[in-house]
């Protein structure tokens, strides 16, 4: 790891550190501290600097004057605003996508859907997780990339990365149940039934409802855990 180039150093330190406080290593409002980071990932300060530095930008990590870094605080009324804002861009990308997407989007959609449903199995490790959780991303990708809008696309993507944390609190609730997995496999078979029809105004409504579906679920976990 020491021959590495330093900016691929400081892109696998951005990448593990984001992995680990949206996956609840570092908890919310907890101290950063360098040397447990310099162990934990065996780096140099310069690297984990630029790291943190990026996660800042992207407000996963706040700065505190002269006194280092700690792990941004997670609220209720930033869940709720987040999904909200998600929901209403996915709708209004959803429509363009329906209105733009051709043949080849449909064929990636229903390509996207069957690697999802396939995913059966109840298993509590982080592989299967992780394996659901990507392949549920394609689908929603594959689904919105029909707008032919990189500046949406961009702002989607954001507003995803924001909603990270939040997300993975209510994949580790619900997601490894079989009633949650097959509750999803129906939800998104509706959802592509209605896509390939056309129906525009349907299928908004269907997607903001299905995207908001976790937030009573994640505000829960969140005040049973102190979080809130």
């Amino acid at each position: 790891m020491e021959h590495a180039p330093r900016q691929n150093l400081g892109i696998s330190a951005y990448h593990w550190l984001k992995r680990d406080i949206i996956r609840g290593t570092f908890q919310p409002g907890q101290k950063l501290l360098m040397s447990r980071l310099k162990e934990r990932y065996d780096l140099g300060i310069g690297p984990l600097r630029e790291a943190l530095s990026q996660l800042v930008a992207e407000r996963l990590v706040v700065a505190i004057s002269q006194r280092g870094y700690r792990v941004a605080p997670m609220s209720l009324a930033e869940l709720a605003d987040l999904y909200d804002a998600r929901a209403q861009i996915e709708g209004l990308i959803l429509r363009l996508a329906i209105e733009r997407g051709d043949d080849a989007w449909e064929a990636d959609i229903l390509a996207t859907a069957h690697t999802l449903a396939k995913v059966v199995e109840v298993n509590t490790s982080d592989e299967l997780l992780d394996v659901w959780d990507t392949r549920h991303k394609a689908f929603h990708t594959a689904i919105a990339s029909g707008c032919d809008s990189p500046h949406l696309l961009q702002v989607r993507q954001s507003l995803f990365d924001k909603v990270e944390r939040y997300r993975h609190l209510w994949l580790r609730e619900t997601v490894l149940s079989e009633a949650a997995l097959e509750a999803k496999r129906s939800e998104h078979a509706a959802l592509v039934d209605v896509i390939l029809r056309r129906d525009a105004e349907r299928a908004a409504r269907m997607m903001r409802d299905h995207l908001m579906t976790p937030v009573p679920i994640i505000t829960e976990v969140m005040q049973r855990q102190g979080i809130a």
